[in-house]
């Protein structure tokens, strides 16, 4: 059994007691779907309450820490603190007002820069992915390890489609122009902290998208790393968190996976410069 320290145990608090509300507002969905002004309103508030329940339960147990947030203003750390939470507490907001049990809640803790704690939890599931640096990644009681595939045509991935209007959408259709037809599948289920998730699980062998928000990605990124794979910007770098572009996988595709994305980009060149 996986010993959680106090701060993964401050992280599973929050989530949980923001899930219990997100799995009460989720079952209201359903019954406002056929209502003439829909879901949407009903949703934007759910997310809100999420947020401030997990704010508030952060506070009472790291009052010095700051927030870096979805829905409300940041706050700085006090008192010369360099600890700040990073939190989505609604991703799969898409998932979530359409019925499809597929969101999850995300808080990672960043300490002096650096990733230090990670929660994403899935309340419908109850999965609770978790990780700490230098201590693994974990489902729950189960030690997460990434899966062992090396050959693309094996491979499943996982991606985000851009909303209707965003940027990325013609960057998008190139790289999964070029991506899909060298592995054996790709999947497209809506909410990013769960697809990192997944990869940390094995479930998906890889992961890639641009324009995401760092409080989409922060928990992600740590337990990928935690489960032995790999996360970079789509050129190998590593400021995901600032760009907004991100490729996790098993580390064994990395490399291939991010040639595949150069010569997309290099073909989507090509397009605009014809």
């Amino acid at each position: 059994m996986a010993l959680q320290s106090a701060v993964i145990n401050v992280m599973e608090k929050a989530a949980k007691k923001a899930g219990i509300k997100l799995s009460r507002d989720f079952g209201e969905v359903e019954h406002l779907q056929v209502s003439r002004k829909g879901p949407a309103d009903f949703v934007s508030k759910a997310d809100l309450r999420a947020e401030k329940t997990i704010v508030e339960e952060l506070k009472l147990a790291r009052p010095q820490f700051g927030f870096i947030l979805e829905e409300g203003e940041d706050i700085p750390p006090q008192d010369g603190n360099n600890s700040v939470w990073i939190i989505d507490p609604l991703d799969g907001t898409s998932n979530f007002l359409h019925g499809i049990p597929h969101f999850a809640t995300s808080i990672a803790l960043e300490q002096g820069g650096e990733l230090t704690a990670a929660v994403i939890y899935n309340p419908i599931t109850d999965d609770l992915f978790w990780a700490e640096k230098g201590r693994g990644a974990y489902l729950n009681n189960r030690r997460l390890t990434v899966s062992s595939r090396k050959n693309l045509t094996e491979c499943l991935l996982a991606t985000g489609i851009p909303f209707h209007g965003c940027a990325h959408q013609d960057t998008f259709i190139t790289n999964l122009e070029h991506i899909m037809g060298e592995v054996a599948g790709v999947r497209r289920f809506g909410a990013a902290a769960l697809d990192l998730a997944w990869v940390a699980a094995g479930r998906y062998d890889g992961f890639w998208e641009e324009g995401l928000k760092s409080w989409d990605i922060a928990a992600g990124v740590l337990i990928v790393r935690e489960a032995r794979g790999m996360v970079s910007e789509f050129d190998g770098r590593a400021k995901m968190l600032q760009t907004g572009q991100i490729i996790a996988t098993n580390g064994a595709i990395h490399g291939a996976v991010t040639r595949l994305l150069s010569n997309a980009r290099k073909a989507h060149k090509s397009k605009q410069s014809q």
